[in-house]
């Protein structure tokens, strides 16, 4: 498989692609496709958690996603791709036409903050979108994991509950925190009345654990998407004067068995590059599932 860099370096995509000859359009999807497009997105849940958790939470059409939902349908006009453009940047394809038109769309948005793919999907999607597309700024390589039955009982955990407001000062220096670790730019600097508030949306919408003593965080986790095939975590966060004593086990192992009274499977992406949490996860019976690329794009 060809790293980033000789893909970019190339300059002949349908060398390396030839079977994207058809060309697709990719068209703006409204509230009136939402039952398809879930049921498109329902055929690969654990690999489509951030498009459809969007959805869900917001609708097709809302300033919440940051972007618009656009479609491409087969001649037969059933859907062949679903795909989010915006600020971020993420697709669901069965061929590689409609990764091509979604690249064709996303060279058109000049201020996207991430590219979120499984591996090859990702390498494709470049290959189209590269010459007339954003820089990457920074590249990485994720791991899915993901937890099912039967999840092995650890030592309980009395205070892990879901977040409230009053829970809010503490939750966003420490998710601004995980953000940081990952993309390398603090949204405390870049974006704080926003991100804030998309922090308290969270904790509205019961998507926020954590365990607070003595008004001290000692640990945290965010849903993304939450639905009867999967849900998905992100921003898994141990205050740093209490890593080592096997909080982050303990907490994620009793999240999961309570998540898992309610969907089928939970999910993660680890950093390649975090070999600690990677650990961590697997103690607790995460299993590998895929590789993905995470492309942070230069912005305007």
């Amino acid at each position: 498989m060809q790293s980033l860099a000789e893909i970019r370096q190339s300059t002949n995509a349908q060398h390396l692609y030839p079977s994207a000859v058809n060309v697709l359009t990719a068209l703006p999807l409204t509230e009136d496709d939402r039952d398809e497009v879930l049921e498109f997105l329902s055929e690969r849940p654990i690999h489509t958690f951030g498009l459809a958790g969007f959805i869900r939470d917001n609708g097709v059409v809302s300033p919440h996603n940051r972007g618009t939902f656009y479609a491409c349908r087969d001649e037969a006009g059933q859907l062949e791709g679903v795909a989010l453009i915006g600020h971020f940047i993420l697709f669901e394809a069965r061929t590689e036409r409609a990764i091509a038109a979604f690249a064709r769309v996303a060279q058109q948005c000049t201020n996207a903050h991430l590219l979120l793919a499984e591996q090859e999907d990702a390498q494709t999607f470049w290959t189209h979108y590269w010459p007339e597309g954003q820089p990457v700024r920074l590249y990485c390589r994720e791991l899915l994991f993901e937890q099912r039955w039967p999840i092995a009982v650890r030592e309980p955990v009395d205070g892990l509950r879901l977040a409230t407001m009053d829970d809010l000062d503490l939750i966003v220096p420490a998710h601004a925190e995980t953000v940081v670790l990952e993309s390398g730019i603090n949204p405390l600097e870049t974006d704080p009345e926003g991100f804030r508030a998309r922090c308290a949306r969270r904790i509205e919408m019961n998507k926020t654990w954590v365990w607070v003593e003595d008004s001290k965080l000692i640990f945290k986790a965010e849903i993304v998407s939450d639905t009867e095939d999967v849900i998905y975590l992100e921003g898994v966060w141990v205050n740093p004067q209490e890593r080592g004593n096997g909080y982050g086990s303990r907490c994620t192992s009793q999240l999961c068995r309570i998540l898992l009274q309610r969907t089928k499977s939970v999910c993660i992406l680890v950093n390649d590059k975090f070999k600690s949490a990677q650990s961590v996860y697997k103690k607790v019976g995460f299993k590998f599932v895929a590789y993905y690329d995470t492309m942070f794009l230069k912005q305007e």
